[in-house]
């Protein structure tokens, strides 16, 4: 697997986004969401752009075929993500933890987000954070589909109009005067930052750099989120929340697009250094595990609040410190002993079949015929290594 600085600076990305998720879950005051959401939002937008870049550049490959591609990227996507997320549910399957059972079907199916915009509560809380997991896996079961079989031409355009689908769904709330948890929980509240990283990767893919209006401007527009975020509380009449929320929405989308694409070209100097400390890019590596045993172990940790010295039962520094060096620990063992492995089959399943497979595809047939041509029309050998993420995308 190849890596380089662009992919170690995106873990420490994931980092920097999976340390806003636990401040927000485990020290601020009343729980706060602010950093929590824009951590997920952080991590949407280098979802969006990871893959898109990946089935990019096995598009781009002389000996390219969507079926064997497409068949790849879902059974890559399943030894990544699948072994954890369902061992997490089976532990809640046979715990009960938090009388959770009753819902894990919907867990199971990667429902989470219509569960819990169908009832429009937390509950179980659990498993709340599995609504942004359902999110990026309905993600991955469409995108795919788009990236490897629209036409060419047609799929920066086919972006920029779920983005602009995404953007005109904020628009019917105001309508319903509903402020009701599926107004952030349906897919279309989130498929804007997905899609921002997609461009993202499409611009980069054929050369282009940012705009100059983002390049110049996303300081601008960090500043009017902060100063909303920070200064102007949510008002009480419907149409005026609705355009708060709006704008807290939307504000980040520039800045967050504007660093993703920093790092992936690679930020130069000290702030580069900074970005590739051992223990940020560590804790990128492992950052799915961390978002994905959390609450788990925060759970654990109140149950033996009597064997603990520090206030593990209330936000605060003891919950923070104590739940947050249990899921670091956690996450590092399953990255190490189960994870890893795992993630290591994916070699097995290249998005473009290599030269020397082709060849013995050829000469061994499928059903009579080859089962991968073996050369392409103007001759061009694949690349060696598509390039590939250290954290295993």
């Amino acid at each position: 697997m190849m890596s380089n600085q662009r992919d170690i600076q995106l873990d420490a990305l994931r980092a920097i986004a999976v340390t806003m998720v636990l401040y927000s879950h485990f020290f601020a005051a009343g729980g706060s969401s602010f950093l929590g959401h824009l951590g997920v939002r952080l991590f949407f937008v280098l979802s969006g752009f990871l893959i898109t870049r990946l089935l990019l550049e096995a598009r781009a490959a002389a000996e390219f075929e969507a079926g064997p591609a497409l068949r790849s990227f879902y059974i890559r996507r399943a030894l990544r993500i699948f072994p954890p997320y369902f061992a997490v549910l089976g532990l809640v399957w046979l715990t009960d933890l938090e009388q959770s059972r009753g819902s894990l079907l919907w867990h199971a199916l990667y429902l989470s987000n219509f569960w819990y915009a169908l009832r429009n509560e937390w509950t179980p809380w659990l498993l709340c954070h599995f609504w942004s997991l359902s999110i990026e896996e309905q993600f991955y079961i469409a995108w795919p589909l788009i990236v490897l079989l629209a036409p060419r031409r047609r799929v920066e355009a086919i972006t920029i109009g779920v983005i602009a689908f995404s953007l005109a769904y904020r628009f019917y709330w105001p309508v319903t005067a509903n402020t009701a948890l599926a107004r952030d929980l349906l897919p279309p509240a989130s498929m804007d930052a997905l899609a921002c990283g997609a461009l993202l990767a499409m611009r980069a893919a054929r050369g282009a750099a940012l705009p100059q209006w983002m390049q110049r401007g996303w300081p601008a527009f960090a500043a009017a989120f902060l100063a909303i975020q920070w200064f102007i509380p949510a008002p009480a009449d419907p149409m005026l929340e609705w355009a708060h929320w709006l704008l807290l929405q939307v504000l980040p989308l520039i800045p967050l697009v504007a660093i993703v694409g920093a790092c992936s070209s690679g930020f130069g100097g000290m702030l580069g250094k900074l970005a590739e400390l051992p223990p940020l890019l560590a804790l990128g590596r492992i950052s799915y595990g961390v978002y994905l045993y959390h609450p788990i172990l925060l759970a654990y940790a109140v149950k033996a609040q009597p064997w603990i010295p520090l206030n593990v039962s209330e936000q605060g520094p003891g919950r923070f410190l104590v739940a947050s060096t249990a899921t670091i620990v956690v996450a590092a063992i399953s990255w190490q002993v189960f994870e890893k492995p795992l993630n290591g089959l994916k070699r097995h399943f290249p998005y473009v079949a290599r030269r020397a497979a082709q060849e013995r595809a050829s000469k061994a047939g499928w059903f009579g015929r080859p089962a991968y041509p073996t050369g392409s029309p103007d001759g061009r050998e694949p690349p060696r290594n598509l390039r590939r993420t250290r954290a295993g995308q």
